[in-house]
């Protein structure tokens, strides 16, 4: 079953087709499909410079992968297509995340994350905003709609790959 098919009865179904109606405006749409994914990644990278504590035996990114752990349940859970789209997507996040930080530094990663996940919220309220679609952004009704964006996003995807979810 997927979104489209009447006689879905996953919740999964009915907070895509509630965060669907707030984002309805094509161009809303296409701003959401690039600043989630990076609003995502933002989130990740920021979790990532907490530090972790000494002597723990942890690695940094512990924070950041057990985030994703208890997201990805939440994904795998709604729909096993999404929750296996989502692993791809959080292993490429924590990898690009690891990559940065080795190259870079955490002080550079941190930055770069703030800057990153501002930007991509500014896009995201101008996309809102009456220049758009002139809805209010669905977390403000429901903060589990934070959870539901990404999925929104990678479930656009498989539908313009033809795939089922």
């Amino acid at each position: 079953m997927n979104a489209t098919d009447p006689a879905s009865d996953r919740p999964i179904d009915h907070w895509f087709a509630s965060y669907s109606a707030d984002h309805r405006n094509a161009t809303n749409q296409r701003i959401h499909v690039v600043a989630v994914p990076l609003i995502l990644w933002s989130v990740i990278a920021l979790l990532w410079c907490i530090p972790v504590p000494a002597g723990s035996g942890f690695r940094q990114g512990l924070w950041a992968g057990l985030t994703c752990f208890g997201a990805w349940m939440f994904y795998y859970r709604s729909s096993r297509a999404l929750g296996v789209g989502m692993l791809a997507v959080f292993v490429a996040m924590l990898w690009l995340t690891y990559w940065i930080e080795h190259r870079q530094g955490t002080r550079f990663l941190l930055w770069l994350a703030v800057a990153v996940f501002v930007v991509a919220w500014i896009a995201q309220f101008v996309g809102h905003s009456k220049l758009f679609e002139g809805r209010k952004p669905s977390f403000f009704t429901d903060l589990r709609y934070l959870l539901i964006g990404p999925a929104w996003v990678l479930s656009k995807l498989y539908r313009t790959m033809g795939w089922r979810w």
